[in-house]
């Protein structure tokens, strides 16, 4: 049975008797079914890039370019200006991030390489649990409790000892009031944190084991294994988690609502109240419903979200691409 053109002629006998046709209609039905539905998620990114920009129309038409730069918003003048509410995402997703991902990176290498495996379950399934907790009730807990909190006790503590500080004396200026772009940055790290974790600890649980190993064989010590190994054999893997968490905290609306201050001012201060595409869009809505031109202006923050998100996908996959690439 070792001699060779076995498996060759082994192949041939099935084909002599159907067996191989069959496998290669299952082949093909396999593969139609992946195609369809890998052609389905772009043929629906397509639709809904098409719906928003046809409906953006009348709000580009009347204001232009100058829409993405200007600060004005006045729904009774009819003057509309996407500025500030560019700036509170992107700010508020900046703070996120540098919160969520270094800390989501830290807890996934404890739990792979220093945590007990039973404290590591534990652990690893109070994270999951915190990712199925519901947007708004994050929005809740953090305006009835996390802004009091911010208002009495963090805020106040920044303000007092970074206030001095150069840049810090920006950032932490103006009175505590507990709602606004800091509040928001913490809150919306708390909801991308799971998914940073779960992901990089999933992608460090798949380093070969002799890897390591080695490594450890040469007399390299955990952080140097971690740091020389286990990180660079995964830091693709952590990079779409990254991504995965940024794609989440830049489209967050309700949890955001409840925290942010919805105010369309543009302030240094991460202490005052701001606003962000998505909670503009959740909070006014209601009230462009039979303002053709307002309804418009919504949808195209909706649109200029949806490029914002695609763009920063982009860089996600060509910074993997270069990370492969180094890897040759």
């Amino acid at each position: 049975m070792d001699k060779p053109g076995y498996y060759r002629n082994h192949v041939s006998v099935m084909n002599k008797q159907g067996t191989r046709p069959r496998s290669n209609t299952l082949d093909q039905i396999f593969r139609g079914v992946t195609m369809a539905g890998a052609i389905a998620v772009i043929a629906v990114m397509a639709a809904i890039a098409y719906v928003l920009f046809v409906n953006s129309l009348p709000a580009m038409k009347e204001f232009g370019w100058p829409f993405l730069w200007n600060n004005t918003w006045n729904p009774v003048t009819g003057k509309f200006g996407a500025a500030s509410t560019i700036y509170g995402t992107l700010v508020s997703t900046l703070i996120a991030m540098a919160i969520a991902a270094p800390m989501g990176i830290i807890i996934a290498l404890f739990l792979v390489e220093l945590s007990h495996p039973i404290l590591a379950k534990i652990i690893g399934g109070a994270i999951e649990l915190l990712a199925a907790i519901p947007s708004i009730i994050f929005g809740m807990w953090g305006l009835f409790v996390f802004v009091p909190l911010m208002q009495t006790k963090v805020e106040p503590w920044l303000g007092g000892h970074l206030g001095n500080w150069p840049i810090f004396n920006v950032l932490f200026s103006g009175p505590p009031i507990g709602i606004g772009m800091l509040t928001a940055g913490i809150i919306l790290a708390l909801m991308i944190l799971p998914f940073i974790t779960a992901v990089s600890r999933d992608v460090l649980y798949m380093v070969p084991p002799v890897l390591k190993e080695a490594g450890h064989g040469t007399g390299a010590t955990m952080w140097e294994v971690t740091r020389l190994i286990s990180f660079p054999y995964g830091i693709r893997g952590i990079i779409g988690a990254m991504f995965i968490g940024l794609g989440r905290a830049i489209g967050e609306t309700m949890a955001v609502t409840f925290v942010i201050g919805n105010n369309h001012d543009i302030r240094s201060s991460l202490f005052a109240g701001g606003n962000s595409i998505a909670s503009t869009i959740a909070l006014e809505f209601s009230e462009a419903i039979n303002d053709p031109t307002f309804k418009s202006v919504l949808i195209e923050l909706g649109l200029i979200l949806f490029a914002i998100t695609f763009i920063f996908q982009v860089i996600a996959q060509l910074w993997i691409n270069k990370l492969k690439k180094h890897e040759r």
